[in-house]
């Protein structure tokens, strides 16, 4: 059954030692799976981990994660002690060469870029893994849960459309006869009808239509992600119909053609949401 590509999933519980951990997951359409990371200070050894969560069960989107932790322990403050001589020596020629008397402050110092870093503890993370994977994983399942379901409504939706499709092509297959003959007889000559015949010949396009609405019909039930294939079909199948309404001569086929234009847009609307 199809997915879509949006939808959203939460989970939160305590982790030792953070505290509480929620883990919020949202999706939207992308043309492959992309997954952004929102992660506390410290956080970016497990990053690689929580995607590989996110893929195991996510094929398609943009995935954006985003952990928050409460009471959490504070992260180390180290200081680069070679940069902040470096700079202090820097600023100490400087201010002689250029006469400059204001002094050299210590704030001025900490907040030149690298002297002051946040020294991550990787080791409880890493402990603390295996809780915290559990939390991710049922995060991940409740994003699939709503993905799954909003599949549920475009794989009706799309059913439909795929169904009226079918039905006006029969009507448009119906109608062709009937407009065929009608116009033969008006048509005196041999010369004009072999050309009138030819140049509005549109058995094969409404053959390949077919085909391509069955193919898209089939795909609907396939497992696994199958968007881009149904937007391809889409695009071909709105190929033929805009052939279709360039060789048609006929009133009422013609109208039934921009039905049938107007439903496949629909579906090349609806297929951009499917993983």
């Amino acid at each position: 059954m199809i997915q879509s590509m949006t939808g959203f999933g939460s989970r939160e519980a305590q982790v030792v030692p953070f505290g509480k951990v929620s883990v919020e997951l949202r999706s939207s359409n992308h043309k492959f799976l992309e997954v952004v990371f929102h992660l506390p200070e410290g956080f970016i050894s497990l990053e690689d981990k929580i995607k590989k969560e996110i893929e195991a069960r996510i094929k398609r989107g943009r995935v954006t994660c985003v952990v928050n932790v409460i009471g959490a322990s504070a992260s180390h403050v180290s200081i680069n002690k070679a940069l902040f001589k470096n700079y202090l020596l820097m600023l100490r020629k400087a201010k002689k060469q250029f006469q400059i008397k204001d002094e050299v402050s210590i704030d001025t110092l900490i907040h030149l870029p690298g002297v002051l870093s946040l020294a991550e503890d990787k080791v409880p993370k890493l402990n603390s893994w295996p809780r915290l994977k559990i939390v991710v994983g049922r995060a991940v399942g409740d994003l699939a849960e709503m993905r799954q379901k909003e599949g549920r409504a475009l794989f009706g939706f799309l059913k439909t459309r795929a169904e009226t499709l079918k039905s006006s092509l029969a009507a448009i297959k119906a109608r062709l006869k009937k407009a065929v003959k009608d116009r033969l007889e008006q048509i005196k000559t041999e010369e004009e009808r072999s050309s009138f015949l030819k140049d509005t010949d549109i058995a094969e396009e409404i053959e390949r239509l077919t085909f391509h609405i069955q193919n898209f019909r089939n795909k609907l039930t396939k497992r696994g992600p199958v968007g881009k294939e149904l937007d391809f079909i889409a695009q071909e199948m709105q190929r033929e119909a805009n052939t279709l309404g360039a060789k048609t001569f006929d009133t009422t086929i013609s109208a039934k053609v921009v039905q049938i234009k107007s439903q496949i847009e629909k579906i090349r609307e609806q297929v951009q949401n499917i993983e």
